[in-house]
């Protein structure tokens, strides 16, 4: 019994150590983990120090950046003003210009025409540059042209340097005639007035001719009225004249010195009492009659049909006798055809019916006087 005790007793001892060693061994190992996460969150810290540090740095570089931006803003926008103040002053000095040219011109014109014919010579013996003043003026657009390219870089002394070469480019002043502003107003005075004159005379002018106009409409109205009376004269003797041939032909053959009016109403007489004598033919009668005029109007249409192919035959035989006299010119070549013949059009005719009883009437009244 005591030897299986202490053999029990001495495998709990190997246990026991066995245990205390893997807990000496889980320590150590803790320890070394703690170690690790110590030196860990050491570097952790100097990450969020070197990240705040960091964050700092930028936070300021980018206020300065902010503020260099808005100070460069500011200098373009005051730039910006700066440019459209002198644009602005450059049109209006543009405009200043063109009104002084136009100053110019006007006094050039103003001027006698001797002075300007001396100003012609002199412009033309100046456009006539010597080799010098090619190369002077050659030098000068070349300094002027480096002046402007180095406005910003160079001192004053350069500036002035272009200053005096624009100044001598541009030294010439025009001349002009009128040296004393008096001259100028008495001229003006003197065309004003001869202005006044011309205005005098074209109103002058204008009086005269619309005095000529209103006689020439005058003129025109009563010759109107003179040609609207002519012709109303000759519409009335052309009326006469057909009056008195149709009184003449149906009322009395003699010569009468009757008016149009007394005429008229004669003809409106016979008119009454042929239709009331019409009116008392009897049918047979008046049957006969239409069929005697009715074959006198076939044999005026026949004969009028006869007298037209007489005309028409004639016509081709004086164009067969023109054609044979004259020289006849052979045609050489193929002859040729035409594209198409036109479709002839169907007119269609429309018989319009008319009474019996009126066609009776004016073939009984002015049958007679055709067929004479």
């Amino acid at each position: 019994i005591c030897t299986g005790a202490l053999l029990s007793l001495i495998a709990k001892r190997s246990e026991i150590l066995k245990i205390d060693r893997a807990v000496m061994k889980e320590e150590k190992q803790l320890r070394e983990l703690e170690k690790n996460i110590e030196r860990q969150n050491q570097r952790f810290e100097e990450f969020l120090k070197e990240n705040e540090r960091k964050s700092v740095e930028a936070r300021t570089l980018f206020e300065q950046e902010d503020k260099s931006k808005q100070e460069k803003n500011a200098e373009i926008k005051k730039l910006t003003a700066e440019i459209g103040i002198i644009k602005r002053e450059i049109f209006g000095f543009e405009e200043t210009l063109m009104d002084y040219k136009r100053y110019k011109e006007f006094l050039h014109c103003l001027s006698p025409p001797e002075w300007q014919e001396e100003q012609k010579l002199k412009a033309l013996k100046a456009k006539e540059p010597s080799d010098k003043d090619g190369e002077e003026n050659q030098e000068v657009t070349l300094q002027n042209g480096k002046c402007s390219r180095k406005m910003s870089t160079k001192k004053t002394p350069t500036r002035d340097r272009c200053k005096l070469n624009f100044q001598k480019q541009f030294a010439d002043d025009p001349e002009l005639y009128f040296t004393d502003p008096q001259q100028l107003l008495d001229l003006m005075a003197e065309l004003t007035e001869q202005n006044l004159s011309l205005i005098q005379d074209s109103v002058r002018v204008e009086e005269k001719l619309e005095e000529l106009q209103h006689s020439i409409e005058v003129q025109l109205h009563t010759t109107k009225q003179v040609c609207w009376f002519i012709l109303e004269d000759a519409m009335l003797d052309a009326l006469s004249e057909k009056v008195a041939k149709v009184h003449r032909s149906c009322v009395d053959d003699r010569m009468t010195n009757l008016s149009t009016f007394e005429k008229v109403a004669n003809i409106e007489n016979c008119m009454l009492s042929l239709l009331e004598g019409l009116e008392s033919i009897p049918g047979e009668t008046l049957e006969s009659m239409r069929k005697i005029k009715e074959s006198e109007k076939r044999t005026r249409q026949r004969e009028e049909k006869l007298r037209e192919q007489k005309e028409k035959q004639e016509e081709r035989m004086k164009r067969y006798l023109e054609r044979s006299f004259s020289d006849s010119k052979k045609k050489s070549g193929r002859k040729l055809m035409p594209r198409c013949m036109p479709v002839p059009q169907k007119v269609k005719v429309k018989t319009v019916e008319r009474n019996p009883a009126e066609d009776e009437i004016q073939e009984y009244l002015f049958g007679s006087e055709h067929t004479n």
